[in-house]
C-alpha cells in the first residue's frame, strides 16, 4: 500500500487523511467538507467500506474491547485472549476464519451456530470441523456476557430445545455481518433496504451522475479484498471517462521536487535497539518505551497494533500525520503486542490499535480503535 500511495502522488495525486463530515450532492460541483477544507469536485468515489454489526446483549456496552471485539484478528494476540477459552459467533466464510485463526491463541473455541448448518465454504467448514480445539454448538444463540470486572462466561440458549447454560470463556468475537457506511449520503443516493449504495447492474455507477461507489459500501454479496479492487478500477476508469466526455477532467503534472499534502507523513526508519537516539520522535518496540519512559520529559504517545489488524493500516496515515506536525516535542512509539507480550499485557490492552497517551509517567488519555485525527492532535497539544 505504501508503495501504491507513492506511485499515485508521483503521478499527481494529492492526498489528505481527513475525516469527511459532509458530502452535498444537490449541487455541481459537489462539496465535499472535512474539519478543515471544503473541496469541490465534479466527480466523486464512494469507497467508504462497512462496519462489523452488533449484536446488542445487555452487557456489550460494559465488556466491549474488555472481552467483546468484532475483529479476531485486530484482538485476538492480546494477552487475556491467551490460553484461554473463546466464543465466536457466525456460521459464513468470516466466522470459520476468525475461529480457525483464534486457535493459534486460545485453549479452546467455541463457535456458536444459529441453525443446523452453516452458510461458509465447504472448504472453510471442513477446516472448522476437522479443527480439534473448535467445539461447534448448533441451534445456539448468545443471551448475555457474564461477569463482574472481567468476562469469565457467555450464557447461550439452544433453540431446538430451549434449554440455556453457561460457556466458560474469556473472550466473545462477533461475525455476523456488516453494516455500510453510508450516513453521509442517506437521502442523496439510491440506497437498498439495508443501506448499500445501489450500483447499476454490471457497473459502479451510482443514481446520480458522476458519482460511483466501490468495495463494500456496495457489496453485500463478495466482500473480498480481490472484487473490492476490482471495482475500486472500474470506478477510477469510469470517473475518468465521465469527466473527459463532458469537457470536465484537468490534468495535473507534479515534478519529483515537488512536496505532496503529505509527503512528511512517511515514517522515518524505525531505530534499533542498539542505535537508540533519545532526540528522534519516533521508536519501536518495548526497548524503546522502557527507555523514553523513564528518560525522557517529553509527551509520550504510545501505540499498540497487531499483525493483520486493518484498524491498524487505516490508523497508521492518521496519526502519522499528527505525529509529525509535533516532531520534537513528543515521544511516539509503536508496540506490536505480539512481539511485545509482556509489555502489552502490563499495559493492560485488550485491543488494537489502542494509543495511550503518557505525561509525567502518567497515563492521561489512552484510546480504543480509530478516531478523528482532531481528537489526538488536540489531546496532545492540550499537554505539551
Amino acid at each position: 500500500m505504501t508503495n501504491m500511495k507513492a506511485q499515485a502522488e508521483r503521478w499527481g495525486a494529492e492526498l489528505y487523511t481527513e475525516d469527511v463530515i459532509s458530502v452535498n450532492l444537490s449541487q455541481r460541483p459537489f462539496i465535499v467538507r472535512s474539519s478543515e477544507r471544503e473541496v469541490k469536485t465534479h466527480g466523486l468515489i464512494i469507497a467508504t467500506g462497512a462496519t462489523a454489526k452488533r449484536l446488542g446483549l445487555p452487557s456489550e456496552e460494559q465488556f466491549w474491547s474488555r472481552g467483546i471485539s468484532a475483529c479476531a484478528i485486530c484482538d485476538g494476540a492480546t494477552p487475556i485472549f491467551r490460553g484461554q477459552e473463546l466464543v465466536v459467533i457466525g456460521a459464513g466464510d468470516s466466522a470459520a476464519e476468525e475461529a480457525v485463526y483464534l486457535t493459534k491463541y486460545g485453549s479452546v473455541v467455541h463457535l456458536l451456530v444459529r441453525s443446523d448448518k452453516m452458510r461458509a465454504s465447504k472448504a472453510m467448514q471442513d477446516r472448522v470441523l476437522t479443527n480439534s480445539k473448535i467445539k461447534v454448538h448448533w441451534h445456539t444463540e448468545a443471551l448475555d456476557v457474564i461477569g463482574k470486572e472481567q468476562m469469565v462466561g457467555v450464557q447461550v440458549r439452544n433453540n431446538y430445545t430451549g434449554e440455556e447454560n453457561t460457556i466458560p470463556a474469556r473472550g466473545l468475537f462477533y461475525a455476523i455481518g456488516h453494516k455500510p457506511n453510508t450516513e453521509l449520503f442517506r437521502g442523496q443516493l439510491e440506497l437498498d433496504e439495508v443501506g448499500y449504495i445501489v450500483t447499476r447492474h454490471g457497473s459502479v455507477e451510482t443514481s446520480v451522475e458522476g458519482v460511483f461507489a466501490a468495495g463494500d459500501v456496495q457489496d453485500h454479496e463478495f466482500r473480498q479484498a480481490i472484487t473490492a479492487a476490482g471495482t475500486g478500477c472500474q470506478a477510477a476508469l469510469l470517473a475518468e471517462r465521465w469527466l473527459s466526455s463532458g469537457g470536465l477532467i484537468q490534468e495535473f503534472h507534479q515534478t519529483q521536487s515537488e512536496p505532496t499534502p503529505e509527503s512528511t507523513t512517511q515514517p522515518q526508519e524505525e531505530i534499533p535497539p542498539t542505535e537508540f537516539n533519545l532526540q528522534k520522535t519516533r521508536h519501536h518496540g518495548g526497548y524503546a518505551l522502557r527507555k523514553l519512559f523513564h528518560e525522557s520529559d517529553r509527551l509520550l504517545v504510545v501505540k499498540y497494533v497487531a499483525p493483520g489488524c486493518g484498524p491498524c493500516h487505516t490508523l497508521k496515515p492518521i496519526l502519522n500525520k499528527v505525529v509529525d506536525e509535533f516532531d520534537g516535542r513528543i515521544h511516539f512509539v509503536e508496540i506490536d503486542i505480539d512481539e511485545d507480550q509482556d509489555i502489552a499485557q502490563n499495559a493492560g490492552i485488550v485491543g488494537t490499535p489502542t494509543v495511550q497517551v503518557f505525561k509525567n509517567k502518567e497515563l492521561i488519555q489512552e484510546w480504543k480503535g480509530v478516531k478523528p485525527k482532531g481528537e489526538y492532535r488536540q489531546v496532545i497539544a492540550g499537554n505539551l
